[in-house]
């Protein structure tokens, strides 16, 4: 008796080592993910704060698709937006997971373009009254720092192959047929925009394009137009992801964001970009010429859904 005893409790073991503990049913469960910050494919930056990227997304999903015990998701979702490539990779793992579990959106102060892009899929929308949303459009900048670099005293030679090769350097005006090739460009993203809010929401292509003019929406004037389904904050959306999962009394579990170093955590700042700082003031670089820099990395030629203020 006492050997079965022993292998029994050996077995229970084993399968407790074997078995994640995600796996294990404790009740009905649904969780909530914050999403802060602009939609990059890295992380944060020290000048521009934290970033939601499709990496940190694909993590937070897939431990609540992974956890049985989950019956729907509650994205709390904050950000103007960015990149178009990591918008799309994050709705696709948005979509993935919706097959499965139902995902509502809660959106915070803002969740504008990019932000309402990831959101537009969502099974339900909620939105506060003053949520400013929308802002449905594709933007893209190519600064022109030529003379910039002459009051600096740099000289650039250019040696292209292509014809078209340097017209995203930022060195020269662009002929009229680069500026046509640029509009072309931004005119297809916004034709994928339009494409994604009309599925996600119900609507036809044109009646979103009479919507997408880039300008922003309250919460109340988004909900009148179709854009968000109810007025309310986090404890609405998860009440409507209760009903949509058909449970009574769920726990609530509030998904951690990655952990930051203690540094990080005292200071309230991005370690990775505190270290870039310190390297370009090592190289002698003025507070105002890291400004500058920073500034400059963030207008990208490619086309973004993001609200720029």
């Amino acid at each position: 008796m006492k050997k079965i005893t022993i292998i029994g409790l050996a077995m229970l073991l084993l399968v407790a080592i074997l078995i994640p503990t995600s796996c294990i049913p404790v009740g009905d469960k649904i969780a909530v993910i914050s999403l802060s910050g602009s939609i990059t494919s890295e992380g944060g930056s020290l000048l521009f704060g934290p970033a939601i990227t499709p990496g940190l997304v694909k993590e937070q999903l897939g431990k609540a698709e992974r956890d049985i015990a989950v019956k729907a998701l509650v994205l709390r979702i904050e950000s103007p937006g960015g990149v178009v490539a990591p918008c799309q990779e994050i709705l696709k793992e948005i979509e993935q997971v919706k097959e499965s579990k139902p995902i509502v959106v809660s959106m915070g102060n803002m969740a504008a373009s990019g932000g309402y892009y990831i959101s537009a899929e969502a099974d339900k929308i909620v939105a506060l009254p003053g949520t400013l949303t929308g802002s449905i459009g594709v933007i893209s900048q190519i600064p022109n720092v030529k003379g910039l670099y002459e009051k600096l005293g740099i000289k650039m030679q250019t040696f292209k192959g292509g014809k078209y090769k340097d017209m995203y350097a930022g060195l020269r005006e662009l002929t009229p047929e680069e500026k046509e090739i640029m509009q072309q460009l931004v005119d297809d993203y916004y034709e994928q925009f339009v494409a994604v809010v009309a599925e996600g929401r119900g609507l036809s292509k044109d009646e979103v394009r009479s919507l997408a003019t880039g300008q922003l929406y309250t919460g109340v004037e988004a909900k009148e137009l179709g854009l968000v389904d109810e007025l309310g904050g986090l404890d609405t959306a998860i009440d409507l992801a209760a009903e949509l999962a058909g449970i009574t009394t769920p726990k609530i579990e509030y998904y951690e964001p990655p952990s930051k170093s203690l540094l990080e955590s005292l200071l309230g700042i991005n370690l990775d970009g505190l270290i870039y700082a310190i390297q370009m003031r090592l190289l002698g670089l003025s507070g105002q010429d890291i400004v500058l820099l920073q500034t400059l990395s963030r207008i990208y030629p490619e086309p973004q859904y993001l609200y720029q203020s």
